[in-house]
């Protein structure tokens, strides 16, 4: 085994420069930058669907020319990337609601069964498995003001489990025991662990040596890759009344040395990678931000929850650049493919924008959101939340919170590669649009 002062020399190397090929991690690589080769600026066609047995809200990653993903079906995926077929799939204990990550010919996710899988890129078969100390959602006592406020109810907007990030040789990844793990890539053999006091869903960023990665519990960390030793760490919202404007579940990306990320007490902030001093904040009007940041060109694009709007911010100071309202919330990350911006929305529409004037240039419709079976959706695309919510307690709350994936949502953020995007949906299929 290296010594942490050669694995933390490797890591830094590794980290460093950006990541170029295939997009085999998610948004990309171990920074998470989101950004993939030119989209199209006029919608063509649907190139292939591949149907699996549930919702899928893991996003695709690539390589050599094999799209890999995770289904809540239980299931790892490995399909061709130009006509949709399967070469493998795996099956896991529970589902696979994290982004796979790919490296050194293995595919590397967790699952709701709570061990972390690391398969043959080419057969699928098991090289190894970790057992965590298990998953579960974030919950809480009254959380977002649902009735019996004296029962701990779980989060039904936790639909994420952490995603790896590959670097040096080593595995990151967060779990819903809180705590982070970095594992050997080679052997699966834990190389440290380090506990936060909540669950960690969002996706740990390796930059620099260091590990980035914000928890349920309110704060966001910064670790050493090597030793798992905290470097710092930064406080976000606190909400101890309805446990909603709080914990961190959006992936920060790091660039130019300053971390970005969102949170679910409405901000995106931007860090500084080295010290986790403050450079900006900027308010979302009490609207969760899930989506990942994309940072390229001095501008920071994301997007929120309730409000459904598309931002993009000044990255030197998070002064707002521009502002786009979509039809309902959006928890898909944005893909920066050339000058075109994608990103999904939980009304099953996929949006391509104009990355200079943030112009809707195309929209992708799945068929469950164009049937809008049960009126989920309003005339205009939005959620009909007068007929959804139309109570407070936990029965019909919880029952409304999953009926409102029943129309072919897009919580998986594409993929962009050769001209082709690649993206899943609630509605149980993988998509490859032109």
């Amino acid at each position: 085994m290296k010594t942490a002062g050669v694995l933390a020399a490797v890591l830094a190397a590794v980290t460093s420069a950006a990541a170029a090929g295939d997009p085999t991690m998610f948004r990309g690589d171990a920074a998470h930058s989101g950004r993939y080769d030119a989209a199209p600026r006029a919608f063509h066609r649907v190139k292939w669907t591949f149907p699996t047995g549930g919702r899928i809200v893991s996003s695709p990653v690539l390589h050599d020319g094999v799209v890999f993903f995770g289904g809540n079906d239980g299931n790892v995926y490995a399909v061709a990337a130009g006509d949709g077929r399967r070469i493998w799939k795996h099956a896991t204990g529970g589902p696979v609601a994290a982004t796979p990550a790919v490296d050194g010919g293995r595919v590397y996710v967790g699952s709701y069964d709570g061990r972390f899988y690391a398969l043959d890129e080419r057969s699928g078969a098991t090289k190894w498995k970790f057992s965590t100390a298990g998953e579960r959602h974030f919950e809480a006592k009254g959380l977002n003001g649902i009735q019996p406020r004296s029962q701990t109810v779980p989060d039904p907007f936790d639909l994420f489990l952490s995603s790896p990030a590959v670097a040096g040789g080593t595995v990151f990844f967060g779990s819903g025991d809180g705590n982070v793990y970095a594992l050997d890539a080679q052997s699966g053999a834990l190389r440290w662990k380090f506990a936060t006091g909540d669950v960690v869903h969002a996706s740990p960023a390796v930059a620099g040596g260091m590990v980035y990665v914000g928890s349920w519990d309110s704060w966001f960390y910064a670790l050493d890759a090597a030793t798992g030793q905290q470097r710092w760490r930064f406080h976000g919202g606190e909400d101890a009344l309805m446990h909603n404007q709080v914990g961190f579940a959006s992936s920060p990306t790091v660039v130019d040395g300053v971390v970005y990320t969102g949170c679910r007490d409405a901000n995106v902030y931007a860090l500084d990678a080295a010290t986790g001093a403050e450079k900006w904040r900027f308010y979302n009007n009490a609207s969760w931000v899930i989506a990942s940041p994309a940072v390229a060109d001095g501008k920071v694009f994301f997007a929120t929850s309730d409000s459904a709007l598309y931002h993009v911010l000044d990255a030197a100071t998070g002064k707002p650049v521009l502002q786009q309202a979509g039809k309902a919330w959006m928890f898909s990350s944005p893909a920066l493919a050339g000058d075109v911006v994608l990103i999904g929305a939980a009304n099953g529409t996929l949006d391509a924008r104009d990355r200079a004037s943030g112009a809707l240039l195309w929209q992708f419709r799945t068929d469950a959101s164009k049937q809008n079976r049960g009126w989920i959706l309003t005339a205009d695309g939005a959620f009909n939340n007068a007929l959804l919510f139309r109570s407070g307690w936990i029965e019909p709350t919880m029952a409304a919170s999953d009926r409102m994936l029943d129309i072919g949502s897009i919580l998986s953020s594409p993929l962009v590669a050769n001209g082709t995007v690649y993206f899943g949906s609630t509605d149980g299929n993988l998509y490859a649009i032109e």
